[in-house]
């Protein structure tokens, strides 16, 4: 299997590690500290050092209660980093939800478009539909500024999975080859404790529908689990990452490049053997 990614073809033989590069002066995460776009560009290369398969550049936080960014000003914070990444050797995603900025990005060279509102804005499907760049569509409930303010599922997980099949079906009318797809349930977006852990224990059903990307990288549900406050959360991420793939997830969003990537290459290797394993178990003649 593999995922069509603008100037790319991303083979799924392993779980591949999105690093997050923030360009902005709130997110929850680095509060600020690459928002200076030389900033973040050092920031990019360091991800891409420590093995990043994907980068995924963002000028407009969402984290819960954030103010929303206006199209060209997000424009203004990214093009630079885009710009100046273009010949890194890796695919850069776009992290927004404006039509606009979806249109300038693809016209740069971005190579995926990661939309927290699942393409439901005024031309954002147009935007899209006839690049070759890879799309994530992701479930958000609400806005950032009022999504985890008392959030309520009759179901969570066949709701999420409900929206996602739907605007999976919206991009396939509009062209968009089966290849070029991801789905994000939107771990933290309207979302409580129980509904995010639920959803993660669903992932094999969301990769029924499209190659799964999963981010719970320091997110308030690995403070609630642990008591662990924003910058002591790596150990609780990297377990989230680890249960995500292998539940199916094929993509993991991270902080933490290098440690996320040791870490699976460890878990990796003990679930071939594992495999392997039982592979040969299941061929042995029976005994008498």
């Amino acid at each position: 299997m593999l995922i069509q990614c603008g100037r790319f073809e991303l083979l799924l033989e392993r779980p591949l590690v999105m690093g997050i590069v923030n360009v902005t002066p709130d997110s929850f995460s680095d509060g600020g500290r690459f928002a200076a776009a030389d900033d973040a560009i050092a920031h990019a290369r360091s991800l891409i050092s420590e093995g990043a398969d994907i980068l995924d550049i963002g000028g407009e936080s969402t984290r819960p209660g954030a103010e929303p960014v206006d199209a060209a000003q997000e424009w203004r914070r990214i093009a630079p980093v885009l710009e100046a990444l273009g010949g890194s050797g890796v695919p850069l995603s776009v992290d927004t939800r404006h039509a606009a900025v979806m249109r300038k990005a693809l016209d740069l060279g971005a190579d995926m478009i990661n939309d927290v509102h699942g393409f439901l804005g005024d031309g954002a499907v147009d935007a899209v539909a006839g690049s070759s760049a890879a799309l994530c569509v992701m479930h958000m409930r609400g806005d950032p500024r009022t999504m985890q303010k008392a959030p309520v599922y009759a179901d969570v997980v066949d709701e999420v999975l409900g929206f996602l099949r739907s605007r999976v079906q919206v991009l396939r009318d509009a062209g968009v080859c089966a290849a070029r797809l991801l789905v994000d349930p939107g771990i933290g977006f309207g979302k409580t404790l129980d509904d995010n852990l639920a959803l993660l224990a669903a992932s094999a059903r969301f990769a029924q529908l499209a190659p799964l990307l999963v981010g719970v990288s320091r997110k308030s549900m690995i403070g609630q689990l642990t008591g662990q406050a924003m910058h002591d959360r790596l150990a609780g991420s990297i377990a989230g990452a680890l249960a995500a793939v292998a539940h199916g997830a094929s993509v993991v969003r991270v902080h933490d490049v290098a440690a996320t990537r040791a870490a699976l290459a460890v878990w990796s290797a003990i679930d071939d053997a594992a495999r392997q394993a039982s592979t040969c178990k299941a061929g042995e003649p029976a005994r008498k």
